[in-house]
């Protein structure tokens, strides 16, 4: 690996966040949802300037040629803005992840064992395109009691600029410095900030497979993030078929973009008969471009539908726009073990009536959520009632899926004795611990 130095005003822009942070991790949690209240206000307040910037940013960006599905991302309309600020106020409802005692054990009379959560400190935040994503981050930062030092694409950076200044606004209206939220603007800051691992706590990357997989090769931070987001639905034998292509147009369809809209729809051969003509249909309604195996491309023929020869490639393909590829199978297991070979431990769904085919399913297909009878595109922190998130993790071990609150804490242990010392526990005459819960 390679990383540039950071330069000397980056490090200094990050020791301010973190003394800022230092204050917002010590304040109490009205203080905390009170800025956070504040921030939706300067908002809605700021809302006029704000969609005007991107509007700037998409005119310049349509000049560009900048790729439909980053487009869609980077696009911010009355509604997304709205439920950006909606995700806001959800945060300041949210309970207070500060401070919550896991464990208090006496280890012996007069000497007590606390582990108490509190903030990881400063979060660095890089993405692409959705300026929306930097509210929800900025927001949960503040209420986790963290510093977030925030890079967004240059094609949304009018768009960042705005949002920032009315995030500051609203800070400095309640008393709170700034400082714990900064924006950088310029793409050689990247790098520069992915060197700043004394100053640094966490990455989090957000966007494409390659910006992602840059981001996990070029830091010695610690990064929370997916490369791809590969989704799956599977139709089962004795799915409903109505159910079926209401879900499926749902999960390929209302937000082509996203990481948990389906990339694969895999179809049990018994079913595909009754299903696919109809689901075809739907699905081209929505203008999606269908491409199959060939059983699934011969079954289209003859109702007159002509579809692509999907090829090895496609099962491995993120298209992030309006295409779908289609496979059939013979059993669940083996459309588990296609799950399991192609996708991305993202987010994947099975279509049964079946309840132990959906329990199979979802015990045994390798995923950070496994869903039955219900669109793949439920994954994602507000809909699960986290408020926000930062991002999604693919990883095993957690955090794992949408990001929330509990993926920007960790915890301290806390001792407190009278003089005890450790060999008194120790040797022939040792005294024993109590271990006793409190």
């Amino acid at each position: 690996m390679t990383a540039k130095p950071p330069t000397l005003n980056l490090t200094q822009l990050a020791q301010q966040t973190r003394a800022a942070a230092r204050h917002l991790a010590v304040a109490s949690t009205a203080q905390r949802n009170a800025a956070v209240e504040a921030i939706a206000h300067a908002l809605e307040s700021a809302a006029p300037d704000i969609l005007a910037a991107n509007a700037e940013d998409c005119r310049i960006a349509q000049e560009d040629g900048l790729a439909a599905p980053l487009y869609g991302r980077l696009k911010l309309d009355d509604a997304k803005l709205d439920g950006a600020i909606a995700g806001v106020r959800d945060v300041a409802r949210l309970a207070d992840p500060l401070g919550t005692v896991q464990i208090h054990r006496e280890l012996d009379a007069g000497l007590v064992l606390k582990r108490i959560t509190c903030p990881l400190g400063v979060l660095g935040v890089i993405f692409e395109s959705r300026p929306d994503a930097l509210v929800q981050i900025a927001t949960l930062a503040i209420k986790s009691g963290n510093g977030v030092i925030l890079k967004g694409g240059r094609e949304s950076v009018r768009s960042c600029t705005a949002l920032t200044q009315a995030i500051h606004q609203g800070l400095q209206s309640v008393g709170m410095a700034p400082a714990v939220v900064q924006l950088l603007t310029t793409r050689a800051e990247i790098q520069a900030l992915l060197a700043l691992d004394t100053e640094v706590d966490l990455i989090i990357p957000r966007g494409s497979n390659a910006f992602v997989r840059y981001v996990q090769e070029h830091t010695h931070i610690p990064v929370l993030g997916h490369a791809d987001g590969i989704c799956h639905l599977y139709v089962d034998q004795a799915a409903d078929v109505a159910t079926a292509i209401q879900v499926a147009v749902d999960a390929k369809t209302q937000y082509p973009s996203a990481c948990n809209t389906i990339e694969t729809l895999l179809v049990h051969r018994a079913i595909a008969p009754r299903l696919l003509p109809a689901l075809a249909a739907a699905l081209r309604s929505h203008q999606v471009a269908l491409r199959g195996d060939a059983p699934t491309q011969q079954q289209l023929a003859a109702t007159g539908m002509s579809i692509a020869l999907a090829t090895d490639e496609d099962w491995r393909t993120e298209y992030s726009d309006l295409i779908l590829a289609i496979r059939q199978v013979d059993s669940l297991e083996e459309a588990i073990a296609h799950i399991n070979t192609y996708g991305s431990r993202h987010t994947e769904a099975i279509i049964t009536q079946d309840d132990q085919a959906a329990l199979t399913f979802m015990n045994q297909v390798d995923a950070a959520g496994v869903f039955h009878n219900c669109s793949t595109r439920f994954a994602d922190g507000f809909r699960y009632g986290f408020g926000a998130e930062v991002g999604i993790s693919t990883q095993k071990m957690p955090p794992r899926g949408p990001v929330g609150l509990e993926g920007l804490i960790t915890y301290k242990y806390r001792m407190t004795g009278s003089g005890h010392i450790a060999a008194t526990y120790s040797g022939s005459a040792a005294q024993p611990f109590t271990h006793r819960d409190l």
